[in-house]
């Protein structure tokens, strides 16, 4: 599943599935919450990082965080593997307990803190999504996906200007990071009100689209014939609405 933000969903996650629902004008499908939803992703429930990566390679949305490069004690291996488990089957209150023990033992491992952040932000406590993912690219700077999930984590919390620079961090470090660019034309679509940056961006989306993305074209299409005007009124509309169109 490709992991977008939630710039089309809005706080209110939509039901999970694809991410991208149809939509037109400035009632556009709703991007299914985020992303990380995934770490880069999903809908409203993100699949939690599987690594604890230091030094990693970019990874794409649609795989699990990049193996760890540097060794990793095999008691913290462990830990981390409880901890994944337990965010995997829900035990919520179990899973944040083991990485905030985790995050006071080992602050460098920005898996850790990504994952924090994820929960968080399901749980609606975008600031402490915020905090807790800007620690992740400290930790681990070179790692997109961190960096993709800290924008949406930005973008949640009203802060689009942090949350542009983090998406183009993101495509900087991947320039073909698919979901990075879909975010970010959202971003400048609905929320910046700036048509060519958005047009250019989904355009840029599309070209790496297998098969293509019905839902994007329609918007890129809508983008095309709409007038400058027209586009800043619908995304101030769907910014009072509350709701993130992905």
């Amino acid at each position: 599943m490709r992991y977008v933000d939630p710039p089309r969903s809005g706080l209110a996650a939509p039901p999970r599935g694809r991410d991208l629902l149809g939509w037109r004008s400035a009632g556009r499908a709703l991007l299914l919450y985020a992303a990380l939803t995934s770490l880069p992703g999903c809908s409203t429930v993100s699949l939690p990082i599987e690594a604890t990566p230091t030094t990693t390679p970019a990874s794409t949305e649609a795989k699990p965080a990049a193996p760890v490069l540097a060794p990793v004690p095999a008691d913290v291996q462990a830990q981390f593997e409880r901890a994944l488990q337990a965010q995997r089957s829900g035990r919520t209150d179990e899973a944040q307990r083991l990485w905030a023990a985790l995050a006071q033992a080992h602050p460098e491992l920005g898996g850790v803190h990504a994952n924090m952040g994820l929960m968080q932000r399901q749980a609606g406590r975008h600031a402490e999504a915020v905090a807790s993912l800007e620690r992740a690219v400290q930790a681990s700077p070179t790692q997109a996906r961190f960096h993709n999930e800290l924008g949406i984590a930005y973008r949640a919390n009203g802060q689009f200007g942090q949350a542009r620079e983090a998406y183009k961090r993101a495509i900087a470090l991947d320039a073909n990071y698919a979901a990075a660019l879909l975010n970010l034309g959202i971003l400048h679509d609905l929320y910046l009100g700036e048509r060519a940056n958005a047009l250019a961006l989904y355009e840029r989306y599309l070209a790496l689209a297998p098969g293509g993305d019905a839902a994007v074209s329609k918007w890129a299409a809508d983008l095309r014939l709409r007038k400058p005007a027209a586009l800043t009124a619908a995304a101030t509309q769907v910014a009072k609405s509350g709701k993130e169109v992905p």
